[in-house]
């Protein structure tokens, strides 16, 4: 008797947190009309850019900028007015080879003492079919500045399960020439074209 009645009380417990997830779920949305207004913050645990350059024709190589800030504001109402500027710290490059982290960052590629953050401000906002758009602004690297498009991709947004926190994120990706800011360090046998895959979390300011 007393098993029944654990077991039945497991099961309307069981329920209970069935329903609470079905609820959380139910909040995010995929899309870009539902989102919040309102000015969010680029959360860096969980935002990175990955880039990948072709290695003398043997591989596509791959690293990583990790730790970078910005702020987004976003007005689901006017989408084509919203406002993005991330910077980024360029000594954070990282491949998981300390030699040729250090190499990246010497003055034959990044030149992180003299230029130690690299930036990203958009300057207009196109926005397409579906949850995508184009995103144009101006990359500052190297101390040189430059127009690039990022095409992104909203994923969701809603109230963070871990940290209660209402979140956007989003995918993009980005094609520039590095010999266009300044490095042009054993070019052609490295590659010029260089790609930026990136992966963003914004949290809301409030």
């Amino acid at each position: 008797m007393q098993f029944q009645k654990f077991a039945a009380g497991f099961a309307v417990a069981a329920i209970v947190v069935s329903a609470g997830v079905v609820q959380a779920q139910d909040a995010f949305t995929k899309k870009p009309a539902e989102v919040r207004a309102g000015t969010y913050t680029l959360d860096p645990e969980h935002s990175k850019i990955t880039w990948f350059v072709n290695h003398l024709g043997f591989s596509t190589y791959a690293g990583q900028f990790a730790g970078a800030t910005g702020t987004l504001t976003l007005d689901p109402k006017a989408p084509a007015a919203s406002k993005l500027d991330v910077t980024v710290k360029a000594d954070d490059v990282g491949t998981l080879n300390a030699a040729l982290d250090k190499h990246l960052k010497s003055p034959d590629f990044l030149d992180t003492a003299k230029f130690p953050t690299a930036t990203f401000k958009a300057t207009r906002i196109v926005v397409k079919d579906g949850n995508e758009a184009d995103i144009h602004g101006d990359l500052t690297l190297r101390g040189v500045t430059k127009p690039i498009v990022i095409e992104a991709e909203f994923n969701q947004a809603g109230v963070n399960p871990l940290d209660k926190k209402y979140s956007v994120g989003f995918d993009g990706e980005a094609k520039i020439r590095r010999s266009d800011f300044g490095i042009a360090y054993a070019l052609p046998a490295v590659g010029d074209e260089v790609t930026l895959k990136i992966e963003a979390e914004f949290k809301a300011a409030s």
